[in-house]
């Protein structure tokens, strides 16, 4: 009499359970990365170009999700459903390559990255991105559309200080930064010494300060608030204390403050060069 044959019971669609898992994950996650981590994510909004930059932050922190959820999934789900049973060290059955996960993967990599570089293309030369955030030279190709009446500031960097100059209000130097709210700001960054940094982390503004060098950013401010002034590059012993808080006022109040420099420091401005977009001081005459 012929023996029974009991069926030897059928592997499982892994592979669908892995996507089901991570799609589900995905529903959920995706929404609350837009709106709950969202809002969070810096620089915030006090500024045009801390929005932009904002923007960019979530789409590419969304965007980012699904696949580190497929990473994460795919581990734990080998981890737990692929683990070795009994205490025998068996070897698993050999695997090709599977070219429809290879195809699969290499489209949705590339469509992710085409799609970033239009997208980040686009916003480079729209209108609310022109001289977005970082330092672009005495020439940038990128410039607000009313740059023309912006007001000109110059940073200048020095170890370890940063001091404020105001070409448009008789040259006068400041020791604190103080803008004006909803007006373009043209930032003239340079240095007395060596390579500085700076970084108004809240308005979404980093341009290097480099002797002999002016390199030009613009930022709008759009929240009377107070910002923090940082140096990015280190500049030698006391770098990590080379900081100081930044106002942005409004324009009655901007104009009372700039008023009352020019006041206070009209005896150091006779004193001072003549305004200039870079400087060369002698040695002796440096910051010690």
């Amino acid at each position: 009499m012929e023996a029974t044959r009991i069926p030897e019971p059928s592997e499982p669609r892994h592979a669908i359970r892995i996507v089901g898992i991570w799609a589900g994950l995905t529903v959920i996650c995706v929404p609350l990365v837009i709106f709950v981590l969202g809002p969070h994510i810096p620089p915030g909004h006090a500024s045009q170009q801390s929005s932009d930059q904002h923007q960019i932050n979530v789409v590419l922190t969304t965007l980012a999700t699904p696949i580190v959820l497929m990473v994460w999934v795919y581990f734990g789900y080998a981890i737990t459903v692929f683990r070795q049973a009994g205490e025998t060290i068996v070897d698993g059955p050999p695997i090709d390559g599977n070219a429809r996960i290879q195809l699969t993967w290499l489209s949705v990599t590339s469509a992710i990255v085409l799609g970033l570089a239009v997208y980040g293309t686009i916003d480079l030369f729209s209108a609310s991105a022109a001289g977005a955030g970082g330092g672009q030279g005495p020439n940038p190709l990128a410039k607000p559309a009313n740059v023309g009446s912006a007001l000109e500031v110059q940073v200048i960097g020095q170890q370890w200080l940063w001091t404020f100059r105001y070409p448009g209000y008789g040259g006068v130097e400041t020791a604190t930064l103080a803008l004006p709210v909803n007006r373009e700001i043209a930032i003239h960054v340079t240095s007395l010494d060596v390579a500085h940094s700076f970084w108004a982390y809240e308005l979404g503004v980093k341009a290097d300060a480099i002797p002999g060098s002016d390199n030009v950013v613009y930022v709008k401010p759009e929240q009377i608030r107070s910002f923090q002034v940082r140096c990015a590059e280190l500049c030698g012993l006391w770098h990590g204390h080379m900081n100081t808080t930044g106002r942005v006022l409004s324009q009655p109040d901007f104009g009372s403050w700039i008023a009352q420099q020019e006041q206070q420091y009209a005896a150091v401005t006779k004193q001072l060069p003549p305004y200039s977009h870079v400087y060369y001081p002698s040695p002796l005459r440096r910051a010690p």
